[in-house]
């Protein structure tokens, strides 16, 4: 009865930890958007030539550093894009504490699945 107990409690830490990340993840994305579109709307300039928006990982952290409000904008969606995958990430973690393989098991594969595509967005 105590282990019940204590996994209990574990998976009540577990899931208020999954909730902190998406709020702290949506708020820590709109933030970064937010800088890059004062940037934008301060000086009138994207940081590029023409229309061009950076897509790419590296362009956008090149940007970033650039301080380059286009490219601090697309870090803020990138963030956006990332904090359901931490969420994935940290249910793996809770699943494994609870022993439950079947949900590790598919948990691991949706995994997969959203860093492949992922990997074919930002390459692609």
């Amino acid at each position: 009865m105590a282990q019940n107990k204590s996994t209990a409690n574990e998976m009540a830490q577990v899931e208020t930890v999954i909730g902190r990340i998406l709020q702290v993840g949506v708020i820590f994305s709109a933030i970064v958007m937010l800088i890059g579109l004062v940037m934008f709307l301060t000086t009138g300039f994207s940081g590029y030539d023409g229309s061009y928006v950076p897509r790419r990982m590296g362009q956008i952290l090149v940007g970033t550093w650039q301080l380059r409000p286009y490219a601090i904008m697309m870090l803020g969606v990138y963030c956006l894009i990332l904090t359901p995958v931490l969420r994935v990430v940290v249910s793996i973690y809770a699943f494994y504490k609870e022993r439950d393989h079947l949900y590790v098991a598919i948990t691991t594969l949706v995994l997969f699945i959203l860093l492949v595509a992922l990997f074919i967005g930002i390459n692609g």
